[in-house]
């Protein structure tokens, strides 16, 4: 079975892991500040947070970013639950826009139709699957309607928007290092940005609430990172470069391969965006997903879908009175996405296996 996701560890990591344990600060320390400097390096964000997971670090940006309960916030219904959770998680509402069904990121179009009618502290963008939102035009509708943009980048480390890295344009982003990511600390996250202020105030609510060692002046957490996890995540940020670059280069090959097929869309990269393909998902039309979707895995290979439901539809959200939302091309979208294995440790025979397996598909 080629795998739909493979996490890569090496020496290195081993090696990291051993001296934290030796010096006994397994908790968070040195290697957790060390990780902070080098993923917000890596992203061109000058501070970073580093927290427990990639919902926690969403929370955090939220608090930090102003929002609170009885706020409005806009997101995605297309993505995972957490990002709409979080917003729960301060009191605040979710508001769900509907998706581009090109990119499957939130349309802007339709944020500003909501804008146009409600009052809104923040809108969370989520970089779906590695491809970064419409950050232009989003920016243009933060400028005109003043709200707080964050990104959930939890899919998307290093990837770009007209040269900018995502994580470092908006006002905070919230990143996963959880274990199918494109880099992973097993479990953890971090929040980026490059406002002195959200950073001060993120260190807070991850920590406590602490002012200091024994003053706590905001409600705070307890989403600290630990060192043994920041070690890990200091090796996987010196292959990250590498292994995003294998990333791509796959997708392309995969790309390439399928042209032709009527019944399957590949994925679509706008101009002047870097697409590092955490998933490679592509749309299965005329109804036959379920039936190809079987036929991968009887010839080995690996598939996924993400994601398969829009979140308004989950039960805890009907309970919640998302019964009448409607966004059609997400809606559109839980009925055709399929992801494929992409990881950087495929090799080329496994890309051509694919290939030639699902041209021999028959529909």
């Amino acid at each position: 079975m080629i795998p739909l996701v493979h996490p890569i560890f090496g020496k290195e990591e081993k090696k990291i892991i051993n001296e934290v344990i030796d010096s006994r600060v397994v908790a968070s320390g040195k290697y957790v500040e060390q990780f902070e400097r080098q993923f917000a390096k890596l992203s061109n964000a000058k501070f970073g947070i580093a927290c427990s997971n990639g919902t926690t670090a969403l929370h955090t940006a939220l608090i930090a970013c102003g929002v609170k309960a009885g706020d409005k916030v806009i997101t995605t219904p297309f993505t995972f639950i957490a990002t709409a959770n979080s917003i729960l998680f301060c009191g605040a509402k979710p508001v769900f826009a509907d998706i581009d069904p090109l990119t499957f990121n939130i349309c802007p179009k339709s944020v500003e139709k909501i804008l146009k009618t409600q009052k809104v502290k923040a809108v969370i963008c989520v970089h779906l699957y590695g491809l970064s939102s419409d950050m232009g035009a989003l920016l243009k509708l933060k400028k005109k309607y003043k709200f707080a943009l964050i990104e959930d980048a939890c899919q998307a480390h290093l990837a770009e928007h007209n040269n900018k890295k995502v994580g470092s344009i908006g006002d905070a982003a919230a990143y996963s290092f959880y274990a199918t990511k494109n880099m992973t600390t097993g479990e953890g996250g971090i929040v980026l940005t490059n406002n002195k202020n959200i950073d001060a105030l993120s260190r807070q609510v991850i920590n406590h609430g602490r002012a200091g060692h024994s003053t706590h002046t905001v409600l705070g957490y307890n989403y600290r990172l630990t060192n043994i996890a920041a070690a890990m995540g200091i090796e996987q940020c010196k292959e990250i470069e590498k292994w995003t670059k294998q990333r791509i280069k796959n997708a392309s090959l995969l790309s390439n391969g399928l042209k032709g097929l009527d019944f399957i869309g590949a994925p679509y990269v706008p101009k002047g965006c870097v697409h590092v393909f955490h998933q490679y998902t592509v749309r299965i039309k005329n109804g036959l997903r379920d039936r190809f979707m079987k036929y991968l895995q009887e010839n080995g290979i690996g598939c996924g879908i993400y994601y398969p439901e829009v979140i308004y539809k989950q039960p805890l959200y009907k309970d919640l009175g998302y019964k009448k939302v409607s966004c059609p091309q997400a809606e559109q979208a839980v009925k055709e996405v399929l992801s494929l294995p992409v990881h950087p440790a495929l090799s080329d025979k496994d890309i051509k296996f694919m290939v030639n397996t699902i041209r021999n598909f028959k529909k």
